[in-house]
């Protein structure tokens, strides 16, 4: 119902993660709104809506609108399942503005690893809920996840083939071991290589050293010039004594970060 794209996602056992794009309100027709209304609640219930039209367009292009909508749902069908009352999620939820391009895949990346990272999986595609499993197990029933990966080299007519060269991205990631988390898995050299052999080319991995953290952590992820403009367009938002200057990602070459956006004044 609201106006996104999900780029991916991974329920874990605690937590879950969800990369989306969140598109401008002004896209979208009065029609256009009224017709997901009616998707969503059914025609009946869509009409109660009719003269409040602004206010839905508005609440439809809302981040935290959206997140609201997943976990307050989630938690009814959850309790009402299991006999329970009250709370499900503990925490807020954390968002991190991510740059286009080989951030957004890395982030992604990332994102799909998690099952292999935390040794559930061998492989990414083997987990049933995360972003590469629904690709493969489901061939992206109803076009649920997008497949602008946001990268040239995936700007390829086929669906399928696009799919194809970012499974073959994620293994080549997955392969490399986690900095400093001995703990972590990793996807067995063996698989790898068993994938080259029928798919896959040597893509460009020496430049991606793994650092999970700078996904969670930072409050904004990109390139030094984006990272500046992107803080610069928001700081009015966030309680900070200093002017903050982005950082340099170890490991990860021309991507910067900011963390900590608000401090007490």
């Amino acid at each position: 119902m609201f106006f996104t794209e999900v780029y991916g996602f991974a329920l874990m056992g605690n937590h879950f993660h969800l990369l989306v794009k969140m598109l401008p309100e002004h896209e979208f027709t009065d029609e256009a709104v009224k017709e997901r209304l009616e998707r969503y609640y059914g025609e009946k219930r869509a009409l109660a809506w009719e003269g409040q039209l602004p206010s839905v367009r508005q609440k439809l292009a809302s981040l935290s609108e959206f997140m609201r909508e997943i976990k307050v749902n989630f938690t009814r069908f959850y309790n009402k399942r299991h006999g329970r009352r009250g709370y499900f999620w503990g925490d807020r939820f954390k968002s991190v503005i991510v740059e286009e391009g080989e951030t957004l895949i890395n982030c992604l990346a990332y994102i799909d690893l998690n099952p292999v990272r935390a040794g559930i999986v061998e492989r990414p595609e083997d987990y049933r809920w995360n972003s590469l499993g629904y690709h493969i197990q489901t061939s992206n029933k109803d076009g649920f996840l997008s497949t602008d990966f946001g990268l040239k080299p995936f700007n390829v007519k086929s669906e399928k083939e696009r799919v194809r060269l970012y499974r073959k991205y994620v293994y080549e990631t997955g392969a490399i071991p986690t900095d400093g988390k001995p703990y972590t898995k990793t996807i067995p050299e063996k698989i790898v290589t068993e994938e080259r052999k029928v798919n896959f080319k040597i893509s460009r991995t020496d430049r991606f050293l793994y650092r999970t953290r700078y996904f969670t952590d930072s409050g904004i992820i990109g390139s030094k010039e984006y990272v500046s403009d992107t803080y610069q367009q928001f700081k009015h938002l966030f309680q900070s004594r200093h002017e903050k200057k982005p950082k340099s990602v170890k490991g990860l070459d021309g991507v910067f970060s900011l963390k900590r956006l608000s401090e007490n004044l």
